[in-house]
């Protein structure tokens, strides 16, 4: 079995995933607007709204109150966030 390589943790003795990816750009608006379409047609958001301030309003559910993230770096982390969710949830059911 492969050692994980610095900066690197294994799970459960799974596949050895990244502790942290160092951004090398800032995300565009665009971008930011694109995984909050694919957040919301794929019900892992209930909305995903660009603020005309350039803060994004979330709603996990219609029950939760609405979130306010500062500008699209903070959209696409939650998105990043979510995805390793979905992710590490479905190797847990496996």
């Amino acid at each position: 079995m492969a050692r994980p390589q610095p900066g690197h943790r294994s799970r459960h003795g799974g596949i050895a995933i990244p502790t942290h990816h160092p951004r090398t750009y800032v995300p565009t608006v665009a971008e930011a607007d694109a995984w909050a379409d694919v957040l919301v047609r794929h019900q892992l958001l209930h909305a995903a709204v660009l603020a005309p301030t350039g803060q994004w309003l979330v709603q996990h559910r219609p029950e939760t109150p609405v979130l306010v993230l500062d500008g699209a770096t903070a959209v696409v982390e939650l998105a990043a966030e979510i995805q390793h969710r979905v992710r590490t949830t479905r190797n847990h059911t496996r």
